[in-house]
């Protein structure tokens, strides 16, 4: 075991002694120690009852055999950290929650892991871990919350960041606003709509490195704390096994994940972490097979923001075995596709559809193609990420006046000023990976847009990114970014874009000696954070198209 490099010999008496300090005793030492990486925190409400989830993942591994060891990670909340100069953390903490695990788990010893993470980095950091230490281990979320409930309607936070809008145009008071804030995240768990975090989550068991119910199971039901507990014993098996992530990370693994992903119409920001996570596993994934995907696997899914059904909907409806049970009627997943469990084949089997309603069969489907696209052109010539399934119908071609704005900040004053107009196309550049630094997610602007209720009027076009929260002609990942001297950065207030969705294309209607003609003079803003992490941190990062990863 490798946990016989800290507690086994005469050399290691020592750290025995250490050990002992903190309670054990001589029988632990010849049992597996499993780490548990933990991201329990008491201001992010996704991770607060993580403990809770941990402890009964603790019992599983003790059931089985093993001696588990819990260690904290740290995790950004994006619904606080959004809007303000916190948002620049929250993918910036992806690296340093993968970093983190791997110091922990070769600087103790551990011979096998359960994950534990929750909100929208923590997940695609933990998994990054996963792949790069490539020790047995399994994942088990701590699960997504309720919908509010305000007048017999499901609200989410989603309805929040509109209700913004709504108030500063007029079209809603005080009052209605305060109800709604008591309402819209009624306890812990992720937030309850098809955002980043739940995305993360339901991918993961398309992996294949959690047990059916990792995604959906809601994060107050007791079936979650039974969830852990089998998990914990599930690592045990693993461990036995020697069944490691990159065996289960495969090509064929992550062509899985994404045709769930276009299936359930999940956050843009999946197309950041998964060839995140590809990397890690020495796997290329990039936005050419996110197309290549998206163009045969049916959306079958509109769950918030795109549509009303919350989270605890896909659960009763089935969950994610359902849908990939609907996927596989048509080839569309590879079932013999190993798991931690056994085959991918092992949960279709489970899936059975309780909802078309939620789930729309196969041959139903809301739209023949994916959830999600990627556009490129002269405006994204290494491309850019698009929610396809939550854009109005009237918005996948659009042509419209460039309103451009330096940050995201100018951009949702113009909007909450009334300054923007019904065909406008919205640019917020210098926000991207490099530039903001960090990759801002733009859900106040978004929702202040729905909110009084041009979202179906406007697009907005950012070399940032967007919550998983956010609905509309919301275009994200612009590469190259402005920083780095891509086309997004010489666009001019009123340049005419022309966006189509359908054909996957991107362009400012400028000739190519126009262009050059604005590259030859441009000039990149000062950078906006100096110092600190954030600063290494553009120092390091690839572009978005890349996955923001590294360098």
């Amino acid at each position: 075991m490798r946990s016989d490099k800290v507690n086994k010999g005469i050399a290691r008496a020592p750290h025995r002694s250490l050990f002992k300090a903190m309670g054990f005793i001589d029988e632990e030492f010849n049992r597996p120690l499993i780490g548990i990486a933990m991201s329990k925190s008491e201001i992010v409400p996704g991770h607060l009852h993580l403990d809770t989830i941990a402890q009964a993942a603790a019992a599983g591994v003790r059931l089985a055999g093993g001696v588990p060891v819990q260690f904290p990670v740290i995790g950004v909340c994006d619904g606080i950290a959004m809007g303000h100069e916190g948002m620049r953390y929250s993918l910036a903490t992806r690296e340093l929650i993968a970093d983190s695990i791997e110091c922990m788990v070769l600087a103790h010893g551990f011979d096998g892991l359960i994950y534990i993470p929750n909100c929208d980095k923590i997940v695609p950091g933990m998994l990054m871990a996963a792949a790069r230490l490539n020790l047995p281990g399994v994942f088990v979320s701590g699960g997504p919350m309720l919908a509010g409930r305000l007048q017999g309607k499901p609200i989410t936070l989603t309805t929040m960041f509109e209700a913004v809008g709504a108030a500063g145009a007029g079209r809603m008071d005080e009052k209605e606003l305060a109800l709604l804030e008591d309402a819209a995240c009624p306890g812990c768990g992720s937030c309850s709509g098809m955002f980043t975090a739940n995305s993360m989550n339901c991918v993961t068991e398309a992996l294949g490195l959690a047990l059916p119910g990792n995604g959906t199971i809601p994060a107050v039901m007791a079936a979650r704390l039974r969830l852990a507990k089998k998990t914990g014993v599930l690592a045990m098996e693993v461990l036995k096994k020697n069944l490691c992530p990159r065996t289960i990370l495969t090509e064929k693994a992550f062509m899985n994940a994404l045709a769930l992903d276009m299936a359930l119409g999940c956050s843009t920001n999946t197309a950041l972490h998964l060839p995140a996570v590809a990397h890690e596993a020495g796997i290329k994934l990039d936005l050419d097979k996110l197309n290549q995907v998206s163009a045969v696997t049916p959306n079958l899914c509109k769950l918030a923001p795109a549509g009303s059904a919350a989270i605890e909907d896909l659960h009763a409806a089935g969950g994610i075995p359902a849908v990939l049970n609907e996927l596989a009627k048509k080839r569309l997943i590879d079932t013999a596709a190993v798991t931690v469990y056994g085959t991918l084949g092992d949960s279709v089997h489970q899936g059975i559809n309780q909802n078309p309603e939620v789930i729309r069969p196969i041959d139903n489907p809301y739209s023949a193609t994916g959830g999600l696209a990627a556009l490129r052109g002269n405006l994204a010539p290494e491309g850019c990420v698009v929610k396809r399934s939550a854009v109005a119908p009237g918005m996948l071609k659009h042509e419209g006046p460039a309103r451009v704005f330096d940050a995201e900040e100018q951009a949702f004053t113009a909007i909450m000023k009334g300054n923007i107009k019904p065909g406008d196309v919205i640019v917020i550049r210098y926000e991207g990976p490099k530039g903001g630094p960090g990759m801002k997610e733009m859900l106040a602007p978004t929702g202040a847009l729905a909110g009084i209720g041009l979202d179906d009027k406007v697009a907005l076009i950012t070399d940032g990114r967007f919550s998983g929260a956010t609905k509309g002609a919301a275009i994200g990942h612009v590469s190259p970014e402005a920083a780095e001297g891509g086309v997004i950065g010489l666009l001019q207030e009123g340049d005419s874009i022309t966006i189509d969705i359908e054909n996957q294309s991107i362009n400012v209607n400028l000739t190519d000696e126009e262009i050059a003609r604005r590259r030859a003079s441009w000039k990149p803003l000062p950078p906006k954070v100096t110092e600190g992490y954030l600063a290494r941190y553009a120092r390091q990062v690839s572009s978005a198209a890349a996955g923001a990863v590294f360098g």
